[in-house]
């Protein structure tokens, strides 16, 4: 993987890296399930759900890669980018700028 300059370069290959519907689908629900976990949190004043919020969100997203993408997950080797690049892309599903 190249080195990027700025998020705006990295995100093409992230989508790239996002082909298959299914990973796609389990990175959304696990970031769904992650943003449950930040309330948790906050609604009953108990860090631990911050645990599971990191639980839910990479969990999900690695099945999605290891077993759908077949890829490794950019997030090794660009771990900011991708996290940034994980909530552009859960936007872009959102607004149905990409397929779900």
């Amino acid at each position: 993987m190249a080195g990027y300059s700025s998020f705006r370069e990295f995100y093409p290959f992230y989508l790239g890296e996002h082909r298959d519907r299914t990973c796609r689908r389990l990175h959304f629900v696990g970031t769904s399930a992650a943003l449950g976990c930040i309330v948790a949190a906050i609604l009953h004043d108990n860090p631990w759900w911050l645990l599971g919020a990191l639980l839910c969100g990479y969990a999900f997203a690695w099945v999605g890669h290891f077993f759908f993408e077949k890829n490794r997950p950019a997030t090794f080797k660009h771990p900011f980018y991708s996290f940034i690049g994980d909530w552009v892309m859960y936007k872009d599903i959102l607004i149905g700028k990409i397929k779900f």
